[in-house]
């Protein structure tokens, strides 16, 4: 390999860095935010942008306050979804279905929720 071709791999490894460490700090700031209080899951999820498109859906639901892995898996095979499913790979209607159930008794603000009144709908 000459080493014009090295440069090239250097310069595109570079670059390809520099967008993980985007990624990683958009995604870390959307989480620490959503622990705050001052965005929902349910806005996160309706709106997403390019850097979280890729972001675990159970990684945005276990963002919020007293929610964890087991609430998270619960609420996504209420919803037929695993929790490996992306934000970016969900559909429209799985982002309204999503947002709403998080926004039913005040869910997506942190607050806890009663899924019960969901089983079998």
């Amino acid at each position: 390999m000459d080493s014009r071709g090295t440069t090239v791999d250097s310069s595109q490894r570079l670059r390809a860095l520099e967008r993980a460490n985007r990624v990683r700090i958009a995604r870390a700031r959307v989480k620490r935010r959503i622990a705050a209080g001052e965005l929902t899951a349910a806005q996160v999820i309706l709106s997403p942008r390019r850097e979280i498109d890729g972001m675990p859906i159970a990684g945005v639901l276990g963002s919020q306050r007293r929610w964890g892995e087991f609430r998270s898996r619960g609420l996504l095979a209420r919803l037929g979804m695993s929790d490996a499913k992306t934000i970016g790979s969900m559909t429209e209607r799985q982002r309204i279905a999503t947002a709403s159930v998080l926004t039913l008794n005040g869910a997506g603000s942190g607050q806890p929720e009663d899924l019960s009144s969901w089983r079998g709908r």
